[in-house]
């Protein structure tokens, strides 16, 4: 899945790609080097991240999203937005998926839109919003809590009729490095849910502050630590950087092959 950020301060290629032609420019870059997936997202997830409107949300993503389709017909988009009214927007103008950092948490009318919709939900753990969410990183046993959230969350969605549902245990979200490190340790355990894991990796501070780099400097990292979650179950990798991320896929592959 590469990452196609429609902000102005999205931590790492925030103010990249903002008009037309550099998105597409952008996005045709990532199919060719192999992304399955192309996740637009208009409103910044970073921590302490100021909120942005709906309008101004919708008015970055739905252009974007329609020339994406329009240009790239084959293409699987996705939306990034908590907010169920973008979704809809989203998925009339062409996207495909729902990625939600919230797990329906910030919208309530979030799963029933997605059951309305009939198309593929990334469910995310993550506590309160972008702005609260680095003081809410108290649990009492991390990869439990987790996992039932998500066995929670999976019911309630499969009641309203969802079938196609992605798991995302939110590195970085409502977790500190620490907290983060140890989610990936114990990655593998979200495989009981008997759905497909995301890990969305990609150029985090606890990659980049562990090696008191810059967010620039952190493929290397990042390329580290998506390898542990192939090995570890993860079925899709949330990037910056596609080609560094499809060839660990390949070599991956050819390993489970051996």
């Amino acid at each position: 899945m590469g990452i196609l950020n429609i902000t102005p301060d999205s931590f790492y290629d925030g103010g990249k790609y903002q008009s037309e032609a550099a998105i597409l420019k952008h996005a045709e870059k990532m199919l060719l080097e192999g992304a399955s997936f192309l996740d637009v997202g208009g409103y910044s997830s970073r921590p302490g991240a100021d909120d942005v409107s709906t309008s101004e949300e919708s008015n970055r993503v739905i252009p974007a999203i329609r020339s994406l389709a329009k240009e790239f017909p084959q293409a699987i988009i996705s939306i990034d937005t908590f907010r169920s009214n973008v979704a809809k927007a989203s998925v009339e103008e062409g996207a495909g998926i729902i990625n939600d950092i919230s797990g329906g948490e910030l919208d309530p009318a979030m799963f029933e839109t997605v059951a309305a919709l009939n198309v593929p939900y990334i469910l995310m753990h993550m506590r309160g919003n972008p702005k609260s969410m680095r003081a809410l990183t108290t649990y009492n046993n991390l990869v439990k809590e987790v996992l039932d959230y998500f066995a929670e969350k999976i019911s309630q969605l499969q009641l309203l009729g969802v079938k196609d549902i992605i798991i995302d245990p939110g590195f970085g979200f409502a977790k500190t490095r620490e907290q983060s490190f140890e989610l990936l340790h114990h990655l593998q355990h979200l495989q009981i849910l008997g759905k497909p894991i995301l890990a969305g990796l990609s150029r985090k501070s606890m990659i980049w502050k562990s090696l008191t780099i810059a967010p620039e400097d952190a493929l290397n990292g990042t390329t580290s630590l998506n390898t542990i979650a192939l090995l570890k179950g993860a079925n899709i990798l949330r990037v910056h950087d596609v080609k560094a991320a499809m060839e660990i896929i390949k070599l991956n592959n050819v390993l489970n092959q051996a």
